[in-house]
């Protein structure tokens, strides 16, 4: 039976499951990561969803109110945070990198033989590309639907494109409590001292040489021609990494299997983001799936500009504005 419904659709994924296969074996990591899901899955049932299929290292699952899609997101984040807990205290290495990442899209679906399909189902499906370890990302129409308390837990990150549609579709991300790796990155470079706020953001790898205000905030920076920032190099995921504005300063997120290097300045110490965040301030270099520097990954120069001071000269040569 075919029905037109205006549902909330969930995607979650589970990622860091390739250890488990390396330290493990197929068969026995193949039966953790299935047992993870279902334990994960059971927040579908408690918040009132459905759980249209699982896929693998992830769900699919449909809601009729945003409350209960982002209320069983926020469970699966603490259920797996248990596993993780329980995985730590029983001394078991292999399931520690285990994170999930989320992803809510709201609009009208068709429902046939306990499937779904239409545009939030997509949307929802490609936005998980975007989100980072432990990420929860929402639609604008999902956060119409939150109570106003609840509203003020999401942060925009403006308008991505997602792959398939041709309208760039807003969305939000919830905020969490600063992870232990994020304070340490804080402690290791300190506070970047500014006493005006930056205005943009100059990016360089080979001849693409862009500069981005803070309106045009976040760029995506990733193999796929729908990136914001598109590197054509095989070894880069197709949304490796993101760039986000923070109220105050950028801030940037490893969206990708083989990580992201950060290294400040020419010869400052690096910073190594597995599905991590730091904060990018002055100039350096980033490097994608590999060490800066490295002949066999990209390297994408940048500097943190402000518009009202001297041109910068770090780089030399032309610069383009977005």
């Amino acid at each position: 039976m075919t029905a037109i419904r205006e549902r909330t659709v969930l995607f979650a994924d589970l990622r860091g499951s390739t250890g488990l296969y390396e330290s493990l074996g197929n068969a026995e990591a193949s039966g953790l990561v299935t047992q993870t899901v279902s334990q994960v899955s059971e927040a579908v049932l408690e918040s009132g969803g459905h759980l249209i299929k699982t896929l693998g290292d992830g769900l699919m699952a449909a809601f009729e109110t945003p409350r209960d899609g982002v209320r069983a997101a926020q469970r699966m984040q603490e259920m797996l945070e248990r596993t993780v807990q329980r995985a730590r205290r029983l001394n078991n290495p292999a399931m520690l990198a285990l994170r999930l990442q989320v992803a809510l899209a709201r609009g009208e679906v068709v429902e046939l033989n306990g499937d779904c399909f239409g545009d939030a189902v997509n949307v929802a499906a490609r936005l998980i590309d975007h989100a980072g370890d432990g990420e929860i990302l929402i639609t604008d129409e999902v956060l119409a639907g939150l109570h106003h308390a609840s509203k003020g837990r999401f942060r925009s990150l403006d308008r991505i494109s997602v792959r398939g549609r041709i309208e760039p579709v807003h969305v939000y991300r919830m905020d969490a409590a600063p992870s232990v790796n994020a304070d340490a990155a804080a402690t290791q470079f300190g506070e970047p001292m500014r006493s005006v706020d930056p205005d943009g953001m100059r990016l360089i790898w080979h001849d693409l040489d862009r500069v981005f205000d803070i309106g045009a905030m976040p760029i995506v920076l990733g193999r796929s021609v729908q990136a914001t920032y598109c590197i054509t190099d095989a070894r880069v995921s197709r949304s490796h990494a993101r760039i986000d504005w923070q109220g105050s300063s950028f801030e940037l997120t490893d969206l990708s299997y083989n990580g992201t290097y950060v290294r400040f300045g020419d010869s400052g110490e690096l910073l190594s983001l597995k599905r991590g965040s730091c904060t990018l301030h002055g100039s350096g270099v980033i490097g994608l799936g590999g060490l800066p520097g490295d002949e066999q990954s990209p390297t994408v120069r940048f500097e943190v500009l402000h518009f009202a001071d001297t041109e910068p000269q770090a780089f030399g040569g032309p610069r383009s504005r977005r």
